[in-house]
């Protein structure tokens, strides 16, 4: 299973892509992962490729390989949907971080547009408030935890409640409550 995480810079993209390897490893999957960063600090852009299962070759996912694409930022989710297979699943995140260029007005950001776009091009898009969600539990930082909840509730190679477990391992036990109560609201969200 080839699985795709992008956003921006400070969105917790590597601690997401960490936790999907950790709950991989812990159910003796083999597993690989690698990450492309942009200016990450300034809200650039960050890749994760992870890559589960038995296989030889390296761990960036190619081109229209992807069975899953977990976007937490609009931009992000149409910029790698050249790496989703055709049929493949994607969960993007309504809520824009909006670039700076915007900010002072040198241009736009259409996310209706976007929302619209992905929508026409991918076969399965859940479309989640997941700020809003972040919110509901407790703190708009764990966007990442919605996001993991939501993925949780697809056909993974391993229990969402291992990926909650290797998640809740790599931030520190005062996180712990808020984390968990997102990722059951991301996982509920897509229930639905």
């Amino acid at each position: 299973m080839n699985i795709l995480i992008a956003g921006g810079g400070g969105q917790g993209i590597i601690l997401a892509s960490r936790a999907v390897a950790e709950a991989a490893l812990a159910c003796d999957l083999p597993v690989k992962t690698a990450e492309t960063i942009g200016m990450a600090q300034r809200e650039g852009p960050v890749v994760s490729h992870i890559r589960i299962g038995p296989f030889s070759y390296g761990p960036l996912i190619p081109r229209a390989a992807a069975d899953v694409l977990l976007a937490c930022e609009p931009a992000e989710g149409a910029r790698n949907l050249p790496f989703l297979k055709k049929g493949g699943q994607a969960i993007i995140s309504t809520f824009p971080v909006v670039p700076v260029s915007v900010s002072l007005g040198g241009s736009s950001y259409d996310v209706p547009g976007l929302l619209r776009f992905l929508e026409e091009h991918i076969a399965h898009p859940y479309f989640l408030d997941a700020a809003g969600l972040a919110g509901k539990a407790g703190n708009i930082k764990s966007l990442n935890m919605v996001m993991l909840g939501a993925l949780s509730a697809l056909d993974l190679p391993f229990p969402g409640e291992e990926l909650l477990k290797a998640a809740l391992k790599l931030l520190p036990p005062p996180t712990h409550s808020v984390n968990s109560r997102a990722f059951a609201l991301g996982r509920q969200a897509l229930e639905v």
